[in-house]
């Protein structure tokens, strides 16, 4: 082969292997440009999958809220700044649609944390978050909830004129070549009609689909969130006031007058309660029908709404009885208070009905009472003072040192320990006499020592005694002397009546008061003859007792004439005696026997109901029937 052949086939390799090398630098190239285009893609999917789990975060964050039942200004603040903070926006608030007499407006309900506000706020004579902002003027939000559509705009100047278009032009123009800001969204939150707008400001020209979806996402989150706070709120709101009238209710009161008492015992300051009952309702709703007794009601809830203080406490406690607490008030500033609500419930009549008037009574914490019960109970006495005096005026209510069943309950008790004719231990005497004496000397708690002593001796015959009742039959009692009016003296010896009441069970065998079986008719004359142990054997020695004696010996009377010891009837009974006997008799019903079960509170109601007219007349039951399912409804 010659020089040139071989040059030629060495020429052919090279070329050969030039070919090789580009191809392989041809593959190359393309594996390096497809590796390229698989990590751009796989950094787009890592950005896109990021801001998916910062979205999913901030929905979690609003979803966690929703269940935490927090405010609802809470929720909306802490959701904006979520959103600026976890999803990368510059700024964020919403607006909520108002309404009232002058027109439709907006009002800044939430902000997020940042510096824009700040900014507008240097140049408004108002802040922008307190601003009514008018709702003709802000054309594009009216747009937007009109389309229920996200808008998305680069028309700063436009927006900005929405939210406030007071600013004045020079500061407009400073703010937009200063912000970051390139484009805004108004996202609708109309589901709750037309509740208002999110705003939320980006630094992006555009937005994506799937942040278009987010967002209408996250609105739907905010619509919920303001569907479930409302819902809390009407049930908090249920929960503590009255439905008819909107006041607060019995147990939101006690509550309030708890925690002043609380407030004013330890910084040695007075409050004051009003009691105050509508005049006549009976009259109205008989004569012109129960709606027009209840817009009597009505009417004077709205007096007391007007005559309110921000901190003072209006409530209806049921019927047509209301209290108002006046937290930090003297009785010289209750009693005028009392009087301006007087005159305001008699100068506004009602259609059809005309003037309505209401008895009231006014009750001093430090002044006429240290503790909450008695002050409540004093304020009730002055009301129905009011009431028996001629109605339509305002009574102080007396000092609770003049007030003295107590005393006279307390030296009951330890007469009869101390005549030695009841059937008790001697040790049970000696710790009850020990703690009568120390209640009568330092005059302190003496209803504690009197319910304690009552629950201690009643006890000892019967085995089966709520512990607890004893008091809880005296509130009944004096709960009941209110309804019926009863002078102040009545409704004090209905309440030593109503400890002492049993007490001749005390002089009868144990084998009796404890037989589980039929009683014979020797044993049925000892039961029914208890009645004149208690009153005469027992407490006719007692001097401080006499006007109490003719009410527990008539107790069991029935207002059929079938009772005894004396088998009076009708009106021949005298009242304290007949609330006695219901009280007791609904107890007994209540509590287990030997011989039976407890019944439960209604079927105890509707054995005390089927005796109506035959063991006690119809009015005193419909009233004890009201006052135990107003006490099962509180209860639960």
């Amino acid at each position: 082969m010659g020089i040139f052949d071989k040059f030629k086939e060495f020429t052919n390799q090279v070329s050969e292997i030039e070919n090789h090398l580009y191809s392989g630098k041809k593959d190359f190239l393309e594996i390096y440009e497809r590796n390229a285009q698989l990590e751009q893609e796989i950094e787009e999917r890592t950005n896109e999958l990021n801001e998916a789990n910062r979205r999913m975060l901030t929905l979690q964050h609003i979803w966690e809220m929703m269940n935490s039942s927090k405010p609802l200004s809470s929720i909306l603040d802490t959701t904006v700044n979520n959103l600026q903070g976890e999803l990368g926006y510059l700024h964020s608030c919403i607006l909520q649609r108002r309404n009232d007499e002058n027109g439709e407006y907006f009002t800044v309900m939430a902000s997020s944390n940042g510096n824009l506000f700040d900014e507008i706020n240097q140049h408004l004579e108002t802040p922008i978050n307190t601003q009514r902002m008018n709702f003709e003027q802000a054309s594009i939000i009216k747009a937007v909830l009109r389309n229920k559509e996200i808008l998305q705009s680069t028309d700063l100047r436009a927006g900005l004129n929405s939210i406030a278009p007071d600013l004045p032009e020079d500061k407009v123009e400073e703010l937009l070549s200063e912000t970051a800001c390139r484009s805004f969204m108004l996202v609708p939150l109309s589901k709750m009609n037309h509740f208002g707008i999110l705003i939320v400001l980006s630094q992006r020209l555009e937005a994506t689909e799937a942040e278009l979806d987010f967002l209408n996402i996250f609105a739907q989150q905010i619509e919920l969130a303001i569907t479930i706070a409302d819902l809390f709120q009407m049930v908090r709101e249920q929960a503590v006031t009255d439905p008819l009238t909107t006041l607060y209710n019995r147990r939101y009161f006690e509550d309030s007058i708890e925690k002043e008492f609380t407030r004013a015992n330890r910084q040695k300051q007075p409050f004051s309660i009003i009691g105050i009952d509508l005049d006549h309702l009976k009259q109205i709703n008989d004569k012109y029908g129960h709606v027009y007794g209840d817009l009597a009601i009505k009417q004077i809830a709205s007096v007391l709404k007007q005559n309110a203080r921000s901190i003072d406490v209006p409530a209806r406690i049921g019927g047509e009885e209301f209290d108002v607490l006046l937290p930090g008030i003297d009785s010289k500033g209750a009693m005028i208070a009392a009087e301006r609500i007087r005159k305001a419930i008699e100068a506004t009549p009602i259609e059809t009905v005309g003037t309505i008037t209401a008895s009231l009574g006014v009750a001093t914490f430090l002044e006429h009472a240290n503790n909450v019960e008695e002050l409540m109970e004093l304020a009730d006495q002055a009301m129905y003072h009011s009431k028996r005096n001629g109605r339509n005026q305002v009574t102080l209510a007396t000092p609770i040192s003049e007030v003295s069943w107590q005393e006279v309950a307390l030296n009951a008790f330890n007469d009869i320990l101390a005549t030695g004719r009841i059937n008790v231990s001697d040790e049970v005497k000696h710790d009850l006499t020990k703690k009568l004496q120390m209640a009568i000397e330092q005059n302190s708690n003496p209803k504690d020592t009197l319910y304690s002593v009552a629950d201690t001796l009643a006890t000892t015959y019967n085995p089966l005694h709520t512990l607890g009742s004893s008091k809880s039959k005296v509130i009944m009692a004096t709960t009941l002397a209110r309804r019926f009016e009863l002078e102040k003296d009545d409704a004090d010896k209905l309440r030593v009546a109503m400890l002492l009441y049993d007490v001749g069970n005390l002089m009868l065998p144990q084998e009796i008061l404890q037989k589980d079986g039929p009683l014979t008719d020797e044993e049925r004359a000892y039961i029914e003859n208890h009645p004149r142990l208690a009153a005469h054997d027992l407490l006719e020695p007692i001097s401080n007792v006499k006007d109490i004696i003719p009410i527990i010996e008539k107790h069991h009377e029935n207002w059929d004439g079938s009772g005894y010891p004396n088998k009076l009837a009708g009106n021949d009974i005298p009242l304290s005696s007949q609330i006695i006997l219901i009280i007791d008799a609904y107890f007994a019903l209540t509590e287990p026997r030997i011989y039976r079960k407890a019944l439960s509170p209604y079927e105890a109601l509707d054995v005390i109901k089927a005796d109506a007219n035959k063991k006690w007349n119809s009015t005193l039951v419909n009233e004890f029937v009201k006052l135990i399912e107003v006490e099962l409804r509180k209860a639960g």
